[in-house]
């Protein structure tokens, strides 16, 4: 190669390298590269906690105190009487005279339910009287005129009771502020009637 030509691309070349050079010592710092925020990613909830009310219930604590027989038992639950529960308390009201037993009204058995959470105490009912068949009811009813004579025990809609370490006055008083059913008090032979009938009240022996 021509020596003068190889001297001029020599130096064109040197040229462009120092160009090139200061055009790049002219060029602005580049700004950090500053990565992203990174968004953690949504905390998962809880699980629900599956809770189930308690059952709706309703306990009968009963002491039939001629027969010895105990009843403590549900006999409503979820919305509906039990029946097996009915029959258990049916049996224990029965007529102990003959043994004869008659359907006894549910309402009664609200009735201790509610007298129960009033008088606030865990002893049992003690039945003095519950079903009276037809022939127990007309021989109560010719020694006394306090018994009626379409009574409505006949009709399994009437007990007469009282509660160990209660004041009777307070079972009459409890049984009245229901205001559900007659209550009859019999401070002397130390029972209160109690019945799903019409509401009134009366007093006796």
């Amino acid at each position: 190669m021509d020596p003068q030509r190889r001297a001029f691309i020599l130096g064109g070349g040197a040229l462009i390298g120092s160009a090139a050079l200061g055009a790049a010592a002219k060029l602005p710092p580049r700004a950090p590269t500053v990565a992203p925020p990174v968004t953690p990613p949504p905390a998962l909830a809880a699980p629900a906690v599956q809770t189930r009310p308690a059952a709706d219930v309703r306990r009968l604590f009963l002491h039939n105190l001629h027969t010895g027989d105990t009843v403590k038992t549900v006999y409503w639950e979820n919305g509906r009487y039990l029946n097996d529960a009915l029959a258990e308390a049916r049996f224990a009201l029965r007529d102990w005279r003959n043994g004869q037993q008659h359907a006894m009204d549910p309402g009664l058995f609200d009735i201790f339910h509610e007298l129960g959470a009033r008088l606030e105490t865990d002893r049992p009912f003690q039945i003095i009287s519950g079903y009276r068949s037809p022939a127990t009811n007309a021989a109560l009813h010719a020694r006394s005129s306090g018994v009626a004579s379409k009574s409505l025990h006949l009709q399994g809609m009437a007990t007469d009771i009282r509660v160990e370490g209660v004041q009777l006055a307070h079972v009459r008083n409890a049984a009245l502020d229901l205001g559900r059913g007659g209550v009859g008090y019999y401070p002397v032979s130390n029972f209160v009637h109690v019945d799903t009938g019409r509401v009134r009240r009366w007093g006796g022996a």
